[in-house]
């Protein structure tokens, strides 16, 4: 009798063994919770952005000989403008740093995340959105509600990066940035577009 007893019994742990170990992989593989101790520093220049460029010491000043005193200088051409900026603020995790969308001297526009630091996590991007910005728990399902565009992955969640708005995107029509976890449709962190 015991041993037709553990013979049945047997093969149920061995499935309910089997069910734990598959449903801890897949849990793992679904939260990745050695992401929250991992960071990813990434730190990029605002494209097309110089220093001043200043003359070097003893060069002369004025016009140079032969030249007509009426020429002016030629116009150096003009950098990366602000056109919106604002700070980030926290949702599901613990987020700052600052967003800018920037219009390229080539006339394109990029996303700056400038100082970022929040949580790594799985399937995270940035999203240009119209949704409104709003603290607590209310804001943190809010930008997948109305329009958004994805600028791709989350480089890192420390730095300073840059994200390019695909062409045909109007950038005015939006109003904040969401840095979104696709896997669980939640913001970690997001900011309101003040116009500059």
């Amino acid at each position: 009798m015991g041993r037709i007893r553990n013979a049945l019994v047997r093969p149920w742990v061995v499935g309910v063994l089997a069910l734990a170990v598959a449903g801890g992989g897949f849990g793992l593989y679904w939260f990745r919770p050695w992401k929250l101790w991992q960071d990813e520093t990434v730190q990029e220049a605002l494209p097309g952005a110089t220093a001043a460029s200043e003359a070097p010491a003893g060069a002369p000043s004025g016009t140079p000989s032969g030249a007509p005193s009426d020429a002016s200088p030629a116009p150096s051409p003009a950098g990366p403008a602000t056109l919106a900026s604002g700070e980030l603020i926290s949702h599901e995790h613990a987020t700052s740093g600052t967003v800018k969308l920037v219009r390229l001297t080539d006339g394109s526009h990029v996303v700056r995340l400038e100082n970022l630091d929040t949580s790594n996590g799985p399937d995270l991007h940035v999203w240009l959105t119209d949704a409104p910005v709003k603290e607590g728990q209310a804001g943190w399902h809010v930008f997948d509600d109305g329009d958004h565009v994805s600028l791709g992955k989350l480089k890192g969640n420390k730095g300073s990066q840059n994200y390019t708005v695909p062409a045909g995107v109007d950038p005015s029509g939006f109003t904040s940035v969401s840095i979104w976890c696709d896997r669980f449709d939640v913001s970690f962190g997001a900011a309101e577009l003040a116009r500059a």
